[in-house]
């Protein structure tokens, strides 16, 4: 986060606006829509500066800056083509403390002016860090069209009956689930289509069935990560994220999907490495169970998809034996991930009739693996956990029958903005593979549609290379 967002209360408040044109003429609008008292500083100001002075709305200080303008103020904006000026209005308003905007000047300026949508009391700011206002104003556009005109009154029908939930309700996770049912159905339809007799009747329904419902059980929801880039997360990923009370995560999920997740969820990290577990597998379905029999809605957050190599299918047994209700919710798992990333069919007519998803880590010691079905042409093998057994896999393919100068590839962190490549054969894989020193989640894929992809590639980069 660049900027820390905040909201200023300036009702009755004074506020210093340098500058006589269009730009000022907005500011002026908007410190007036939050209840300032504005004063300006202009040798000369546009018809609707003018007007508003006439009025009475705003003071008018004169054409020269003193730094005695700036008693008694709480914010400073300054809209003005003279650079100096803006420079020295800037620098006396930081010695004194106050915030300070100068349009078009990050650099002078101790806090930025984000883009607005005003559904009033509901505010939404958007801020590049002054580094593209225009891109700004473009989102205010996307979510200007995304809310209702009416937001507004849906927020003061809430605030009406805010003291009396708090009152009928002590526990806050009963009240949040409580909004979340007034603002997700029939009673916020009712509200923000102006029908607040109907949207009282049932709120107050609502809250007396709340009053008298036996504190409820709560539930598992599996969900799927991907691997790693958020947009690549499902709609009801997203949505369950938002509402969890507690979310449970590994080390495969990326930063930029666990930041998805509601800001006051609780986040219990459970991840693994190879010969580190943050908990061990048995640990993690008792805590599963003991929070959702505390009433807790849980996202059991997992990279890739939760049932394709990351143990879902145990937690879902022990929760059903604990009869706690779970739901899966299905992700991109990494295989699928990675190769569009890197546009590699796992699939092609004339290349690959199957594909193989394979664990490659070692289990009681030995990599027990079917190689004479996974040395079979015309397929793609992907190896999930491969790295710390590359070579061996490499060695394994070739001697039950693939080509030494079968193509290869490694993916690491795929998807995700540091993702890697290392591009070999079966031959030369292992050794490119150490000299990269990858550490991040990394997948191996063999096969011809790997070569397949080299010869029309995409726009990325590779570590290594091969020509085919």
């Amino acid at each position: 986060m660049q900027s820390f967002p905040i909201f200023l209360t300036l009702t009755d408040r004074r506020a210093l606006v340098v500058g006589g044109g269009e730009p000022a003429a907005r500011k002026v609008e908007l410190l007036l829509s939050a209840g300032a008292q504005v004063s300006l500083v202009a040798e000369t100001v546009v018809g609707d500066l003018a007007s508003l002075i006439a009025e009475g709305r705003i003071s008018w200080a004169g054409g020269g800056f003193d730094e005695a303008d700036l008693d008694d103020l709480s914010l400073v904006i300054v809209a003005s083509d003279d650079t100096a000026l803006a420079l020295r209005v800037s620098q006396a308003a930081e010695r004194r403390g106050l915030p300070v905007n100068v349009v078009d000047k990050p650099r002078l300026s101790s806090f930025i002016m984000p883009a607005i949508v005003d559904r009033a009391p509901v505010t939404i700011a958007i801020s590049t860090g002054g580094s593209a206002p225009a891109l700004a104003r473009r989102i205010r556009g996307e979510i200007e069209r995304a809310l209702p005109a009416a937001l507004g009154r849906l927020a003061r029908f809430a605030e009406i009956f805010r003291g009396q939930v708090r009152r009928t309700l002590d526990n806050a996770r009963d009240r949040r689930r409580f909004w979340d049912r007034v603002f997700g159905g029939r009673i916020a339809e009712l509200a923000l289509a102006g029908d607040e007799i109907a949207a009282r009747r049932e709120l107050i329904r609502l809250l007396d069935q709340a009053r008298h419902d036996s504190p409820p059980t709560g539930m598992v929801h599996l969900v799927g990560a991907g691997p790693g880039d958020p947009d690549l997360l499902t709609l009801k990923a997203h949505r369950l994220l938002q509402r969890a009370d507690v979310v449970v995560y590994d080390r495969l999920v990326s930063p930029e999907v666990l930041a998805l997740a509601r800001r006051d969820a609780e986040r219990v990290f459970v991840g693994k490495r190879r010969g580190e577990h943050a908990l061990a597998q048995e640990a993690i379905n008792d805590r599963l169970v003991a929070l959702a029999r505390a009433g807790h809605s849980v996202v059991r957050l997992k990279g890739g998809d939760p049932l394709v190599f990351g143990r879902g299918g145990e937690e879902i047994e022990a929760l059903a034996r604990a009869g706690i209700a779970v739901e899966v919710v299905p992700g991109i798992t990494a295989a699928l991930g990675c190769a569009a990333s890197a546009a590699i069919p796992l699939t092609h007519r004339d290349h690959a009739q199957g594909c193989l998803f394979v664990a490659g880590q070692l289990r009681d010691g030995a990599l027990a693996l079917d190689w004479p079905t996974l040395a079979r042409p015309r397929q793609t093998v992907v190896f999930y956990m491969a790295l710390e057994n590359l070579g061996t896999i490499a060695d394994r393919l070739v001697e039950h029958g693939l080509a030494a100068d079968t193509p290869a590839v490694l993916v690491e962190n795929g998807t995700r903005a540091d993702e890697r490549r290392v591009v070999g054969t079966l031959a030369t894989i292992a050794a490119l593979g150490q000299a990269a020193s990858l550490e991040g989640p990394t997948l191996f894929i063999v096969g011809d549609v790997v070569g397949l992809a080299l010869a029309n590639p995409p726009q990325f980069h590779f570590v290594s290379g091969i020509s085919l």
